[in-house]
């Protein structure tokens, strides 16, 4: 199973495609979608909005995985992510891709075993369970990567399949 995992974003919209069989997951590629920031915000969304598309043609996943939107303390920024994040689900969602949210925590859980691990924890054991040398980067890339091991690790679990059937 291809999984496209995405970390949302209006400035840097990190991607993580990896192939995950039977338990077993590889990094097949990953990258960030970026827009500069003095352009217009409507730009900025249509340019996040092409490139994905463009993504999807070309790595064709069979699912995406996609962090939920986490509200912390600056709520500009996360309305800002929140208009990202819109523009990439329609452009999931019109090329037919199944897709599946996750929340902070239950990447961190998935990934570490812990749903409070540090953002360093969850990208330490990203590396090893993909058995790269390095982490991914930028570290956009790498929480997409994570979100990715996130829906491997989710969809293949014995409560998953007993829901499935």
């Amino acid at each position: 199973m291809l999984i496209l995992g995405i970390d949302p974003g209006y400035g840097i919209t990190g991607f993580g495609l990896i192939d995950a069989q039977r338990g077993v997951s590889r990094l097949l590629r990953c990258g960030a979608i970026t827009t500069p920031a003095g352009a217009e915000f409507p730009a900025r969304l249509e340019m996040i909005f092409n490139d994905m598309t463009q993504l999807l043609q070309m790595t064709k996943p069979d699912a995406v995985a996609i962090e939920e939107l986490f509200f912390g303390h600056n709520v500009t920024t996360a309305i800002g992510v929140a208009q990202s994040r819109g523009v990439i689900l329609l452009a999931v969602r019109q090329a037919g891709i199944p897709i599946f949210e996750y929340k902070p925590m239950q990447v961190k859980q998935a990934v570490v075993g812990y749903g409070n691990a540090t953002k360093h924890q969850v990208m330490e054991m990203t590396k090893r369970l993909l058995h790269l040398e390095k982490s991914p980067k930028p570290d956009d890339a790498a929480d997409a990567v994570a979100i990715a091991l996130c829906h491997a690790r989710s969809s293949t679990s014995l409560l998953a399949q007993l829901q499935r059937s």
